[in-house]
């Protein structure tokens, strides 16, 4: 193991995680099993007590691991000098390729995550908190994803070695580096490109419709389209959004506009992208709760919120992509 401050950070943090995630998953079974709120017992009391404090700690538990992911990606590609061969966090994570698996899961619970504090954030506003077992049910159905990161983080940082030699991303994304990430880097320019901007275009005017339609349909498909917009980004910034902030035909690396080299770019760029997704989500999921009027009226309101700042928030992130290849000199084409 290397002793980084990152990593300390990281494994504490899912240390302290671990505890309060066993309490939570028994309290909240407990919850699930005796929850009636039409009964005034001295049990559904002190359930209800019980409730209010889990569902604390849990926002908590489920903010840190939100916040992990970029802790862990700027900790990553912060080690990348120790390692021979590396140039990126691709070099990192190719030190441990469990690395790999932990990032795909702190993204998983990124969204998750997000999910769930939305639905806590709606049955803690709303008359008799209408959502309790549902959000309990959710938090188990979360559970094992957050042992798995944790259990993926301490097997990636434990495993790394000072001494290794690495291979980075030249080699991995790039057209002859097979895999996804070789396929993704041969992707076709120009069709990508009109394919990336068709689907911000679609995304935008699907929920800017949802905006002023209380068609339930249009809200679930400004969700799905959120996914989709999401899928197509991340491809698209690996096929020729990278290249433009390199200004190398050749360098695909999703990583390299993390460093300073490029202004750090990449961080308000995934950020952008990350946040306008998840509150794209948050407007189909939010459609799904409204089983009463309270929850309407409440979901409403903070639909209306949530489809607004994913507006923003891509339009934000559509424009730190376009502003190279309006202002730089570079130019893909004949590639």
């Amino acid at each position: 193991m290397i002793l980084h401050p990152g990593i300390i950070a990281l494994l504490t943090g899912a240390l302290i995680e671990v505890a309060l995630l066993i309490y939570s998953s028994y309290i909240g079974l407990v919850i699930i099993m005796r929850w009636n709120a039409n009964s005034s017992t001295e049990e559904q009391l002190s359930l209800e007590r019980k409730t209010y404090l889990v569902s604390t700690i849990m926002s908590f538990v489920l903010a840190f691991s939100i916040l992990s992911t970029l802790l862990f990606i700027y900790t990553v590609d912060g080690m990348h000098r120790l390692f021979t061969g590396a140039m990126c966090a691709t070099g990192s994570l190719n030190a441990n390729p469990v690395g790999w698996y932990a990032l795909y899961m702190k993204i998983s619970i990124f969204f998750l995550a997000s999910i769930w504090i939305a639905v806590n954030y709606i049955d803690q506003r709303t008359e008799d908190s209408p959502l309790v077992k549902k959000k309990f049910i959710l938090l188990l159905c979360i559970t094992p994803f957050l042992f798995s990161d944790i259990y993926l983080q301490f097997r990636y940082f434990l495993g790394l070695k000072p001494n290794i030699i690495t291979s980075c991303c030249g080699s991995l994304f790039s057209k002859e580096g097979g895999g996804m990430a070789g396929g993704l880097s041969g992707l076709p320019t120009h069709p990508m490109e009109y394919i990336f901007f068709s689907s911000i275009f679609i995304y935008v005017f699907i929920a800017c419709v949802s905006l002023f339609s209380s068609k339930g349909f249009i809200k679930y498909l400004t969700g799905l389209m959120a996914i989709v917009l999401f899928i197509i980004s991340l491809a698209s910034i690996i096929s020729f959004i990278s290249l433009y902030f390199y200004e190398i035909p050749t360098h695909h690396c999703p990583f390299d506009i993390l460093q300073g080299h490029y202004n750090y770019i990449g961080y308000p760029l995934y950020i952008s992208l990350f946040g306008g997704t998840v509150f794209g989500i948050l407007t189909g999921v939010g459609e799904g709760l409204k089983k009463s009027r309270l929850l309407t009226i409440q979901i409403n309101n903070l639909q209306r919120k949530w489809t607004i700042t994913s507006i923003a928030l891509i339009t934000i992130f559509a424009l730190i992509c376009i502003y190279p290849m309006i202002f730089s000199s570079f130019t893909l084409e004949g590639y």
